[in-house]
């Protein structure tokens, strides 16, 4: 069974507004895209189109009408023109235990401040489809933020800006016990001890540091992309002291099908850059900044996991002559990129599966009904269900294929 799906962008904040329009092939509106959806989830469920009994139904309704089960994973689109909220996300155990507490407590699953909104947990995988994508993800080691910090509190000395003391305090935390529980120590003083003043002179010397290196991209000045990145969510979110848990970050530029990982505890701050992004199916977040939005500042403590230690960045695995995989080793996605100039790829299936387009054109059939195809050009997807074994693939462009992973 193949139903073809579409959904509309998410107007985020943070949002570019030309990635999507360019990857599908129209104008800009000039307003922020975000994210495009596509799977059921209830939050921006995809609407079925084609000829099929299910058409102008959202994918929710119609796998309910059909008696498919939901799908365990959310697909996505996104596109980042500004830093997303520093965030981590909880192991199923901690997801299961916060969602018991919330509801026990009566709190509204809509409202500002509900942490566990399900029971689930939120692992997740970004491939880039940008040339660049920029991210904040996972704890540097120690010794490298505090070389960050003597670039910083050098600049700050021969500018007279005044950041000495906020680095200080940070660097003396750094500096004391072993590296886990100096960033548990240093994470705990950002979020709560920090004071506008403190951003402030973060943010004077951020600038210093620009200025004194001519900290651009390409210059090979020490922390020059890190300083680029650190302006610019200081300029998005003023007075925040998100950017002090920014500052203690590792930041990776992924190139065009490199991918990274951000598993339970893991902080991250996507920046800038398109990406196709698969996670479990959950809306259980917590913030540690760089938003308006709610910050649990005890709860993230708890949760996060503060080991130091390069990005997780995921190596994708041969999936046959046109395809790589991307397997994290969880039970609720896997990933494959397939790419294609006028052959055909076989795909078998561990479960209800969605093929997204992302370049060419392509058609889509099951393996077992090859006449049955749906056509596919950048932006489109399908949902295939119903027990199919298996896909099959053809054409010249380049698909997405997520789908559970092997238990």
């Amino acid at each position: 069974m193949l139903l073809p799906i579409s959904n509309v962008p998410r107007a985020y904040s943070w949002g570019s507004p030309d990635l999507i329009p360019a990857l599908v092939g129209r104008a800009s509106t000039g307003q922020p895209e975000a994210e495009i959806w596509y799977g059921d989830h209830p939050g921006s469920p995809s609407r079925v189109s084609g000829r099929s009994a299910q058409a102008g139904l959202t994918l929710d309704a119609a796998l309910a009408a059909l008696g498919e089960p939901s799908l365990p994973f959310l697909l996505k689109l996104l596109a980042a023109g500004s830093s997303l909220s520093i965030q981590a996300h909880p192991t199923k155990t901690e997801a299961e235990a916060g969602f018991a507490r919330e509801e026990a407590d009566g709190i509204p699953r809509d409202a500002d401040d509900r942490l566990y909104r399900d029971d689930n947990h939120k692992p997740e995988i970004i491939v880039a489809l940008s040339d660049e994508f920029r991210a904040l993800v996972g704890l540097r080691p120690v010794a490298e933020t505090r070389e960050l910090l003597a670039v910083l509190s050098r600049a700050v000395d021969d500018s007279a800006a005044g950041g000495g003391p906020a680095l200080g305090a940070l660097d003396a935390l750094l500096a004391d016990g072993d590296e886990e529980q100096a960033l548990r120590s240093a994470l705990a003083w950002a979020l709560s001890e920090a004071t506008p003043d403190d951003v402030a002179r973060l943010t004077a010397a951020l600038d210093a540091a620009a200025s004194e290196t001519t900290a651009s991209e390409g210059t090979g000045a020490p922390f020059g992309k890190e300083v680029a990145v650190l302006r610019a969510a200081a300029s998005d979110f003023p007075g925040d002291r998100g950017l002090f848990v920014a500052l203690l970050m590792n930041l990776v530029v992924l190139r065009r099908g490199e991918a990274l990982f951000a598993p339970a505890g893991v902080l991250h701050a996507y920046q800038s850059g398109l990406g196709v992004e698969l996670m479990a199916a959950s809306d259980n977040v917590l913030r540690g900044g760089l938003t308006p939005k709610h910050v649990d500042v005890p709860e993230l403590l708890r949760i996060v996991d503060a080991a130091p230690g390069p990005a997780p960045i995921v190596e994708p695995t041969p999936a046959g002559d046109r395809a790589v995989r991307y397997d994290v080793g969880v039970p609720d996605f896997a990933l494959t990129r397939v790419e294609l100039d006028g052959g055909t790829f076989s795909a078998a299936l561990e479960g209800p599966a969605i093929v997204l387009a992302t370049r060419g054109s392509v058609r889509v059939a099951e393996s077992d009904a090859p006449g049955e195809a749906v056509e596919l050009r950048a932006g489109d997807a399908v949902y295939a269900g119903g027990g199919a074994p298996g896909l099959e693939i053809a054409g010249s462009g380049e698909v997405f294929l997520a789908q559970p992973g092997r238990r």
